[in-house]
């Protein structure tokens, strides 16, 4: 499982013309599945995320969760987080899992989240969907359970 963090000020995902989820400060998380995952991958993914210290303390150090600073988290199914960009200029994404493996690990990804008290927004799997984000900082962290 992949996730690429932002932090942000705010963020949102609409579908056409409509939002579907929206956050205030915290974690814009575009999150990858690959065909090997499992749930209690995802479940330490969320644990490492909840407790990743980055988040300002009062002196100004990314010293802080985000379950100390109560954040609010976007998940947003990104399968494209799988490209493989080895060979030509087109993008292969074989290596991304199919989407009845992908769709229930993200949704239950997301549902582990809930677990630790954060308000948790999501867009909808498979579909064309509008991200913004207002990355704050920027703070940009990249996650992967296969390293």
């Amino acid at each position: 499982m992949r996730a690429l963090l932002q932090r942000v000020r705010a963020a949102g995902v609409s579908i056409d013309g409509q939002v579907v989820g929206s956050i205030g400060r915290g974690w814009a998380i575009l999150v990858g599945v690959g065909p090997s995952d499992t749930p209690d991958i995802g479940r330490k993914l969320a644990e490492k995320i909840a407790n990743l210290r980055c988040f300002e303390d009062e002196a100004g150090k990314m010293n802080r969760s985000a379950l100390d600073v109560r954040a609010e988290m976007l998940v947003v199914s990104q399968f494209t987080l799988y490209a493989d960009t080895s060979r030509g200029r087109r993008p292969s994404f074989v290596r991304a899992a199919p989407p009845e493996i992908a769709d229930p690990l993200v949704t239950q990804f997301a549902e582990d989240l809930r677990v630790f008290g954060f308000k948790v927004a999501t867009g909808r799997f498979g579909a064309d969907m509008l991200v913004s984000i207002e990355n704050d900082g920027p703070v940009t962290i990249w996650l992967d359970s296969e390293t």
